[in-house]
């Protein structure tokens, strides 16, 4: 019984992770799917970002269950080192990355959770680089898995660099939609996930 515990856990865990990443790229084209349905898309999208964000809700539970019930397969359970280490780790990559999404959601405002026909480009954090959410949440996962001192976890982890990539391609081909060249102008004079040396 516990063999299909650690297998259901691993199914779920893929499953809800393409999961979050399909609802979230539908989540963030309001102006694509306005074409087909009018400005109901915009409340549509919000839904659709809620329901990604519950199957993200749903991997970090994963990765808990995955403590208590690893796989059998070879990796080692634990890090060579302390637990400690890894804890300390953790901390060293949570610290930026957290300060990133905080961040990046007060600069965005409300268009965090539920996309606005009416709001405007984004500023503060957004004038250094595009995505400083994406690539806040995108490595805190690495965290995760070193308090839980996993190895596979963490080899998991790099599953959300791809991820929350295309997550960011799909959100730009929506912009460039819905604001035109004000945001081809933006993304011209600003980085995409690192900040971009002025042109002189």
């Amino acid at each position: 019984m516990v063999v299909v515990i650690e297998w259901i856990n691993i199914i779920v865990l893929v499953i809800s992770t393409f999961l979050f990443l399909y609802f979230y790229v539908k989540s963030v084209s309001p102006a694509q799917l306005e074409k087909k349905m009018g400005e109901i898309a915009y409340p549509k999208c919000k839904t659709y970002r809620l329901v990604a964000g519950g199957f993200e809700g749903i991997t970090v539970i994963n990765y808990v269950v995955y403590f208590f019930y690893p796989l059998p397969i070879g990796l080692p359970l634990v890090f060579p080192w302390s637990w400690l280490v890894s804890i300390l780790i953790g901390i060293l990559i949570l610290i930026p990355s957290l300060y990133l999404m905080v961040i990046g959601i007060k600069d965005a405002g409300r268009e965090t959770l539920e996309p606005k026909k009416e709001h405007t480009l984004y500023g503060g954090i957004y004038e250094t680089f595009r995505h400083p959410q994406a690539i806040g949440e995108g490595v805190m996962w690495f965290p995760i898995a070193l308090f839980l001192n996993s190895p596979f976890l963490a080899l998991y982890s790099f599953i959300w660099i791809p991820i929350f990539y295309i997550m960011c391609v799909a959100e730009e081909r929506d912009l460039v939609i819905r604001y035109g060249d004000p945001y081809l102008e933006y993304r011209d004079r600003v980085g995409f996930l690192i900040p971009k040396r002025s042109k002189k």
